[in-house]
């Protein structure tokens, strides 16, 4: 197990999501104050290569440079304010679904099939009594 080049992709992995939201908070800001260029970046995003979060904000510094500079200020700002709590919130989030997926699983195993248990309960069940 690598941990470097795991951690090194979990990070790019991070940075293009937090490019992503930082696009999405930039879209919803310029509705409010610019709906036709809100229209351009959402036009814009939705066909470029958005999940490369550092090749987005490359080819949209050659598009729109003002709005590339603003995504990447909002993305700055979302790793300050995020960051600082996903080390905790991974880990409770990752135990909590590791356990909720083990809990269904084993509920699973343990569940008897309805056609099984309602041929057992004809078996178990005493005889009615004849008149």
């Amino acid at each position: 197990m690598d941990l470097p080049t795991i951690a090194r992709q979990t990070a790019r992995v991070l940075i293009s999501y937090l490019t992503y939201e930082a696009v999405r908070t930039v879209v919803a800001q310029l509705a409010e104050t610019d709906p036709p260029l809100a229209i351009w970046l959402n036009s814009y995003s939705s066909t470029s290569n958005i999940q490369d979060g550092e090749a987005y904000l490359e080819a949209l510094l050659r598009e729109r440079q003002d709005l590339a500079l603003r995504v990447m200020v909002v993305r700055e700002h979302l790793a300050e304010t995020v960051v600082e709590h996903l080390p905790e919130m991974v880990q409770t989030g990752i135990r909590q679904a590791n356990m909720e997926r083990r809990r269904q699983h084993l509920e699973r195993l343990t569940q008897i099939p309805d056609a099984a248990s309602a041929g057992r309960s004809e078996l178990e069940s005493p005889p009615e009594p004849q008149p």
